[in-house]
């Protein structure tokens, strides 16, 4: 098989995913708040992937601007991630439309059919994470345009179950939309396997985090280039009255203090001086503006680091054509070698 037929077969692969993203290739960034904005976008657009920018907890009037700024910068599609629990998110839906928005991708919860609804009236494609076959099944139902099932390999806020059981659970028997594989995929030879079984592309965002057009700061690029797969860890929940939905990040004295955290609200609510609702929230907000001090001000320490476990294979800074080059040249070899053995 020659460099020309394996990209032909890569092309063939991922035909869908492409049509649905309007893109050379189907491979979509992650939404990573802070991190996901205007330039990283721009840039993976402009290689020929999909740029999502994350809205994360932005006003409409931020994201407005931030979608326009986007626009400044590529020509190309790009899509924006909303989060479900957003208390604006009809009005941010609505800033999509306006700004003529062609993909929104809801995460952080399943989405309503009227929230479905509401962004394919904008003329947007939805797009929705699935955590299981019956929910995918049911977005699919709902409207969902799209899906994305992310194992918990990811970094940042997770669920329970790994990519690769995911994707065999769902990939087989939800044809009706086309799915995206996310969740510790950080080489081109992981792509290919998804794809031949049945994805229509991939999301990948811990690998773009050092990327020469991330804006994040010099000392979160440095931990990430540092770190092995091991030290991207989740948050541990110390008491089952106290829910703590886990999250995947570099360890660090910050992840210690976070358990210290626990353990003191949970004394102050057994002494009564706390009510379990407000221990509650006093844990939720331990993290607030953790992720922005370690990706903007570049505290590694005590901010949150989130990564997820494909950092060990984050070795340098690249631009993002090259990293996207370099995953599409690893599928294309795979494909490649895979002929010549079949031919001897």
């Amino acid at each position: 098989m020659t460099e020309t037929t394996a990209r032909a077969r890569l092309d063939q692969l991922w035909a869908r995913g492409c049509a649905f993203l309007g893109t050379r290739t189907a491979v979509m960034g992650g939404a990573m708040s802070w991190v996901s904005e205007r330039h990283l976008v721009a840039a993976i657009s402009n290689a020929g992937g999909f740029g999502v920018l994350a809205c994360g907890s932005m006003p409409p009037d931020a994201l407005a601007a931030e979608i326009a700024a986007t626009r400044a910068l590529t020509d190309k599609p790009f899509g924006v991630n909303l989060i479900n629990m957003h208390p604006e998110l009809h009005r941010l839906i609505d800033v999509c439309r306006e700004q003529a928005v062609g993909h929104v991708v809801i995460a952080g919860g399943l989405p309503s059919g009227a929230t479905l609804t509401r962004i394919k009236d904008g003329g947007a494609k939805a797009m929705a994470f699935a955590p299981t076959l019956a929910s995918g099944r049911r977005l699919a139902r709902l409207g969902a345009d799209a899906l994305v099932i992310e194992g918990t390999e990811a970094g940042g806020h997770i669920g329970p179950v790994s990519t690769t059981v995911l994707a065999q659970e769902i990939l087989p028997d939800l044809r009706e939309v086309p799915v995206f594989v996310a969740g510790g995929i950080g080489r081109g030879e992981a792509i290919l396997s998804y794809l031949e079984l049945g994805a229509a592309g991939v999301q990948i965002g811990t690998r773009f985090v050092c990327s020469t057009e991330c804006i994040a700061h010099p000392n979160f690029k440095k931990a990430f280039i540092r770190a092995s797969a091991r030290d991207a860890q989740a948050s541990v929940q110390i008491d089952p009255r106290f829910p703590v939905i886990p999250v995947r990040a570099l360890a660090n004295a910050g992840s210690k203090a976070f358990l210290d955290r626990q353990r003191a609200v949970i004394a102050k609510v057994d002494a009564g001086e706390l009510t379990r609702d407000e221990g509650l929230l006093e844990i939720e907000h331990f993290w607030a503006g953790a992720l922005r001090r370690a990706v903007i001000d570049g505290d590694v320490e005590f901010g949150s680091l989130m990564a997820g476990q494909s950092v060990g294979l984050v070795t340098r800074e690249q631009p993002v054509a090259d990293i996207l080059a370099e995953l599409i040249a690893q599928a294309e070899t795979a494909l490649a070698v895979r002929h010549r053995v079949g031919a001897v």
